[in-house]
């Protein structure tokens, strides 16, 4: 019998679920070496490797067999081929364009452990998808909303959320449409560098948030009295301020997120919130030529940087603050717990704090690889984003459940029945 790969699901999944490897035919306890590769839609590699050895009856399931040393991961990790994937260009983060398209994994099966494949002995095909079937994918061009709503099978109405991502600007629909296939209705909204919103990240206006916070309400597949707003990063700190000013907002969770205004002025009516102050002889450069800028900010409990403080106490919401205890963005745990000591003194709810040993910035859905630095568009180099990679993929997977459990609780006032994993 010729070796085969055996997966499950067969030919195709969701990108954030779980995906069972196998390899049956191969020799009594035969030295094998297993590749993944994937390629983006600009048309950049991502490998992964392990060094294997099959069972007695030849068999090697990666749920049961450890990986051994010398691949990109070691130990049991039967996803270990998904999120130890690397880009070979450096600097490189993986990022899904089309949500339309899925990416295909290509996996390989290879004789020996040697620094060089050996022989193919076996390799197959497998569709990472990102709509559930069913699913709706809606641009939204009203106003001067820049957005998508993914709705999803069924009839509404769905709870409602808006997505924010952070500086890197543009339109990214790919955690939005992942989370609307657990029965959310989600709005991926733009805020700058797309089409004809702003191109450069110097001040935003609120009112443009509004008039989307306003027309998930009032859409007929949203359900109401209220809606969820998740941001990551800077996207963060803009759901702190929607939260904190307007109306019609019941819970918000932030992934890294700040509670001081960062990086551009922000205006809602007559007031002005002044961004934190930066400091760039604080940034330290590796011999890497890698930017550490985790000092770079200052700090938002002293002098005039005081006034970039959201004031979130206004809100009427509940908060989730999800933190990589590792992330070299900025200081999320020390932005955490200043917001929730900020809630408590003015007698709010205390938020919920889950932090991440080991995560780094870019917590993203299940299985995405680690970006471990890239370019910075507002620095202009390459920084480091913190994490080590088994612990970050432990994050992920345990965030996204936390984040569903969260607006499932709040939302919709039904738990979801998920528990932590960590």
């Amino acid at each position: 019998m010729a070796p085969s790969i055996r997966l499950s699901p067969a030919s195709r999944s969701l990108f954030d679920e779980p995906l069972a490897i196998a390899v049956q035919g191969l020799g009594p306890r035969q030295q094998v070496t297993l590749r993944a590769s994937l390629r983006d839609e600009t048309e950049q590699l991502f490998q992964a490797s392990a060094h294997y050895q099959a069972g007695d009856d030849g068999e090697l399931d990666l749920a049961r067999c450890p990986a051994l040393p010398g691949g990109s991961f070691s130990g049991l990790e039967p996803m270990g081929l998904l999120w130890a994937l690397q880009p070979q260009k450096p600097f490189w983060r993986l990022v899904k364009r089309d949500v339309q398209s899925p990416f295909l994994l290509q996996l390989e099966v290879f004789e020996g452990h040697g620094e060089r494949p050996g022989r193919l002995l076996a390799q197959t095909q497998h569709e990472r998808a990102f709509l559930r079937e069913g699913m709706r994918r809606v641009p939204v061009r009203e106003g001067r909303i820049r957005a998508t709503l993914f709705l999803p099978p069924g009839n509404g109405p769905f709870p409602g959320i808006i997505d924010l991502y952070g500086t890197g600007g543009g339109l990214p629909e790919y955690r939005a449409c992942l989370l609307a296939n657990y029965g959310f209705a989600v709005l991926a909204l733009a805020f700058y560098s797309y089409e004809d919103l702003p191109r450069e990240m110097k001040e935003f206006h609120l009112e443009y948030f509004e008039e989307a916070v306003n027309y998930m309400l009032q859409h007929t597949q949203v359900k109401g009295p209220g809606i969820g707003l998740l941001g990551h990063s800077k996207g963060g700190d803009l759901c702190v301020s929607m939260a904190s000013f307007l109306k019609g907002i019941t819970a918000t969770a932030l992934i890294n997120g700040s509670v001081a205004n960062v990086g551009a002025v922000l205006r809602y009516k007559d007031i002005t919130i002044p961004p934190l102050g930066v400091n760039p002889k604080r940034i330290k450069v590796g011999k890497s030529g890698i930017a550490d800028i985790i000092d770079a900010l200052n700090n938002p409990l002293e002098g005039p940087d005081r006034q970039s403080f959201i004031p979130l106490e206004k809100a009427e919401c509940c908060f989730l603050f999800i933190v990589g205890q590792d992330d070299h963005n900025w200081k999320s745990e020390f932005f955490a717990v200043e917001g929730s000591k900020r809630l408590q003194a003015h007698g709010k709810e205390k938020p919920e704090i889950v932090c991440y040993p080991g995560a780094g910035h870019y917590i993203e859905p299940p299985f995405f690889p680690m970006c471990a630095a890239s370019m910075h568009l507002l620095f202009g180099k390459p920084v480091m984003w913190g994490g080590e990679p088994k612990a970050h993929c432990e994050a992920q997977i345990d965030a996204w459940q936390q984040i569903q459990a969260f607006f499932h609780k709040h939302l919709t006032g039904k738990p979801s029945g998920t528990s932590s994993k960590l």
